[in-house]
């Protein structure tokens, strides 16, 4: 944790902070190594503090060490200004896109009630923890490795499941049970399991309708494994498997497979994106492909990088993310091949490893 706290002031410097308060809870547990679900972090050159309630301290204190912990009651206006009270003039940054309108106004108020040569000057700030957690370390990534493992043990368990009338549900509800005895936390996100037309939709919620042979089936899940999640997408299909379906899956899994391989460090998002959607374009099926090709993936599902179209986001060495287009037709149902990518050594390594 001290690397990622230093790496945090270095950022100060560099945008002209001489502060910052975290508030976002992924981001706290990032830089702190604090699970609780409530406090907040006061940051400076010279301060590290994690203030949080009576029911967290000592897990604060055992988890958060290079931390001064602060039990505190109330809100912010309750406890900041004697936090803040040797930051002075000082420039404050705050997540602007996490803390809440009704905190804000906290926050103001209780710096209202400093004393005019002690009140620091408030500055919003966006993506301050996101930038720095786009780089994994190897304790990362081997978390993350860990998530990816479980995460095709249960699509390999998909496999076996999957029959004619079947409930979208069913299967689904299944797969998480098979997630969390292997070892999951709770899970990143809700498991999509989408049959027939509903693959179409790419973030459909399992209902009851039924899975029927000769159709796609799109089932996107991913695991939690101390913090840290993964992700990843197979298609299947029952037989008989109809022309439509293998001409529409192969398209898009030499898609993915030409953004895999042309993939190095250095590249951008958009260039990365562009080596999927021209393989997707050049068939006819372009306006078909919606969505981006991927996203970052660590302590939170989404993350950066970003991989879409016009993205500038450099892709660096360090950065796991998500490899996964997909072509989507109203009434017949689509295809997503999803897979899990370290770059390390300059080039991707898979991490979901399933089998397509």
């Amino acid at each position: 944790m001290k690397e990622r706290l230093a790496h945090l002031r270095e950022q100060l410097k560099e945008v002209g902070l001489d502060a910052i308060l975290i508030s976002d809870d992924t981001n706290r547990r990032y830089f702190s190594g604090f699970h609780g679900t409530a406090g907040f972090l006061l940051v400076s050159q010279k301060q590290a503090i994690l203030a949080t309630d009576f029911r967290y301290t000592e897990q604060a204190r055992h988890q958060a060490p290079d931390f001064e912990v602060l039990e505190v009651e109330g809100g912010l206006s309750q406890w900041f200004p004697k936090a803040a009270k040797d930051l002075g003039r000082a420039r404050l940054g705050f997540e602007a896109d996490h803390m809440t309108l009704a905190s804000y106004r906290q926050w103001t108020n209780a710096v209202g009630q400093m004393e005019p040569k002690l009140r620091p000057e408030l500055v919003s700030t966006e993506g301050i923890g996101l930038s720095l957690r786009s780089i994994k370390d190897l304790e990362e990534i081997s978390y993350l490795e860990q998530a990816a493992a479980l995460a095709d043990s249960a699509i390999s368990y998909a496999r076996t499941l999957l029959r004619p009338g079947m409930k979208e549900w069913e299967l689904a509800w299944e797969l998480e049970q098979h997630l969390r005895r292997r070892g999951s936390e709770s899970l990143p996100f809700p498991i999509i399991v989408a049959a027939g037309p509903n693959a179409a939709s790419p973030h459909h919620h399992p209902g009851d309708d039924i899975i029927m042979p000769g159709q796609p089936v799109v089932v996107d899940l991913g695991a939690r494994v101390s913090g840290y999640c993964s992700d990843i997408t197979r298609t299947f299909c029952l037989e008989p498997i109809s022309v439509d379906y293998r001409r529409i899956y192969d398209i898009v899994l030499r898609a993915q497979l030409a953004a895999i391989s042309g993939l190095r460090t250095g590249m951008t998002g958009g260039a990365v994106d562009g080596l999927a959607r021209n393989a997707i374009e050049a068939t006819g099926y372009g306006k078909d492909f919606g969505h981006g090709l991927g996203h970052g993936v660590g302590l939170e599902e989404h993350e950066l990088p970003r991989l879409g179209r016009g993205s500038s986001h450099t892709l660096d060495e360090g950065m796991v993310f998500t490899i996964e287009p997909g072509i989507y037709l109203n009434g017949w149902g689509g295809v997503r091949i999803e897979d899990m990518v370290a770059l390390t050594g300059g080039k991707p390594h898979l991490l979901t490893k399933a089998a397509k």
